[in-house]
């Protein structure tokens, strides 16, 4: 069962092809650009017609190969790109961009005003704050001893206004600091703090330059 108070089909399709799984809610002024996925049932859901599917918030454009799990929520004015997958129990804020090709696993709490650019991975148990910017390749980790799992897996915490570079990678566990930045192709072993910037790898701690500071 779909609750569609209103559906905006953008020129020039012709018919919707939005597959639904579960139960979803869309807010108004929704735009599908063919085919979407919503509400596609996670493991536990598996052979069930009832379960809970997405929850859409008003104004959001949807871009075609966009794959949205049971159990996820997307803010007001949230956008994605093309062929992005977001798993289950994944709460995403409002205006929030996920660029195209982006993967994020399941479990993730990403907040309002983030930019998450082209082909980013983001794993389980990642929390990322509002007025994030993660750039196009960034890959956050979440298993310390791959592939044993443990200890238990832990994703990064991105904090308000952090700003990840291209193709940077950031270890499990590993806390990047209100306002801080980390530049593009670093890996990031140990937590940045606020204000300051990771660079290199492993990536060293200097001050952020006067340019960069937000927030």
């Amino acid at each position: 069962m779909t609750q569609t108070p209103s559906l905006f089909l953008p020129s020039p399709l012709i018919s919707l092809q939005m597959i639904e799984y579960g139960t979803n809610t869309i807010g108004e002024s929704l735009t599908v650009f063919e085919p979407v996925t919503i509400g596609f049932p996670s493991r536990d859901y598996i052979g069930r017609g009832d379960h809970p599917g997405t929850i859409i918030g008003a104004g959001v454009t949807l871009r075609s190969g966009t794959i949205l799990y049971a159990d996820v929520t997307l803010g007001d004015r949230c956008n994605t790109g093309h062929n992005v997958l977001i798993r289950e129990k994944t709460i995403i804020g409002d205006e929030t961009s996920v660029g195209t090709g982006t993967i994020i696993e399941g479990n993730c709490t990403i907040g309002s005003h983030v930019s998450i650019q082209s082909m980013a991975f983001i794993p389980t148990h990642t929390i990322i704050g509002d007025h994030v910017f993660i750039g196009p390749h960034v890959t956050l980790t979440n298993d310390r001893y791959p592939p044993s799992g443990k200890p238990r897996l832990e994703g990064p915490v991105i904090e308000d206004y952090a700003t990840i570079g291209a193709a940077a990678i950031i270890l499990p566990g590993v806390t990047i600091g209100k306002g801080a930045a980390v530049a593009a192709g670093s890996v990031v072993t140990h937590d940045v703090p606020a204000g300051m910037m990771a660079v290199g790898s492993p990536a060293r701690i200097q001050p952020l330059p006067e340019e960069m500071k937000r927030g």
